[in-house]
């Protein structure tokens, strides 16, 4: 052999444990490689809103909306719905989360089982409320119910109306004034897509989800599946992780003597509240019966001023 030879060998010797070194590299770092390029674009959050509307639960929905503001990974948010409503304060809460969040991100309504009354006053911030066939949608209106008593024996107050309560008359002004409130939100959200008369919104019927899309009141037919793609698409999302903020488990008495019976309202299965020992009006966004002590009844102190 000679030394041309010698030199030729030695040089393809080298160039193929080079080569042999150049895959075994490769081979090392594609999976961080194949991880990078994969990486999610970004999460669609889904926060649930399910059961009846208290202070408690709402302010669980509301840290959940929060909490996705602040996350730079949530790029949307599905508002898994399925409520038959509840006080009208903590539904107005809601409201006013849902509007904030809508504000900076994309946020999708899904009607799981009902978005009914203060549930769907939640709901109508979302840039759309997807629905399924059979669940139900609507009772836009305020009702109230008045405590029984008055001013304990011997007490002493500073005013005739410190601690007097609240007359018929003035809890029905009140109520109207919520309705219009909730009313003209609904139109301020979807007046451009609501097919109804403020009138016959304001019947507070409820529909079913099919019918919710013909009459405005709802967007598209479909599951919380293609609610979240639709959220990812309006994020821009081609690539995305789901996280879901599951609600709490609703406690059997809250705080403001509410109590359900454990299910949720839906289009053949009424809601029953129970209420024992309330001692203030309560203005309810509530679609379902409630039942209070027999010792009101006997006594006619519970007014419902639907609207």
């Amino acid at each position: 052999m000679t030394g041309a030879d010698a030199a030729r060998g030695s040089v393809r010797g080298v160039t193929l444990v080079l080569v042999v070194v150049g895959v075994v590299v490769g081979v090392a770092f594609a999976p961080q490689a194949w991880g990078y390029a994969t990486e999610p674009d970004g999460t669609v959050a889904v926060v649930e809103l399910h059961g009846s509307i208290t202070g408690d639960s709402a302010s669980a929905v509301v840290d959940d909306l929060r909490e996705a503001r602040q996350n730079d990974s949530v790029q949307a948010v599905v508002l898994d719905v399925d409520s038959p409503g509840g006080t009208a304060s903590a539904s107005e809460q809601l409201y006013l989360a849902v509007k904030r969040t809508a504000g900076e991100m994309p946020v999708v309504a899904s009607v799981t089982g009902t978005a009914a009354s203060g549930s769907y006053y939640a709901a109508a911030p979302a840039d759309d409320i997807y629905v399924t066939p059979a669940s139900v949608v609507g009772s836009i209106g305020v009702r109230a119910t008045l405590p029984s008593g008055g001013l304990p024996a011997g007490e002493v107050v500073t005013g005739p109306d410190k601690g007097s309560g609240s007359t018929p008359d003035e809890v029905r002004q009140r109520v109207e004034t919520l309705r219009r409130a909730f009313v003209g939100s609904v139109f301020a959200e979807r007046g451009d897509r609501i097919e109804l008369t403020r009138e016959e919104v304001s019947h507070a019927k409820v529909y079913a989800g099919a019918n919710g899309v013909q009459n405005g009141l709802a967007d598209e037919i479909g599951g919380i599946d293609t609610a979240i793609s639709a959220a990812a698409d309006d994020a821009g999302l081609s690539d995305y992780d789901v996280v879901r903020m599951e609600a709490p488990q609703p406690s059997v008495l809250s705080q403001l003597g509410l109590a359900t019976d454990g299910e949720s309202a839906d289009a053949t299965t009424e809601q029953v509240f129970e209420y024992r020992g309330v001692d203030t009006v309560q203005y309810l966004m509530l679609h379902g019966t409630i039942e209070t002590d027999a010792a009101a009844n006997e006594t006619g102190v519970t007014a419902n001023a639907s609207a």
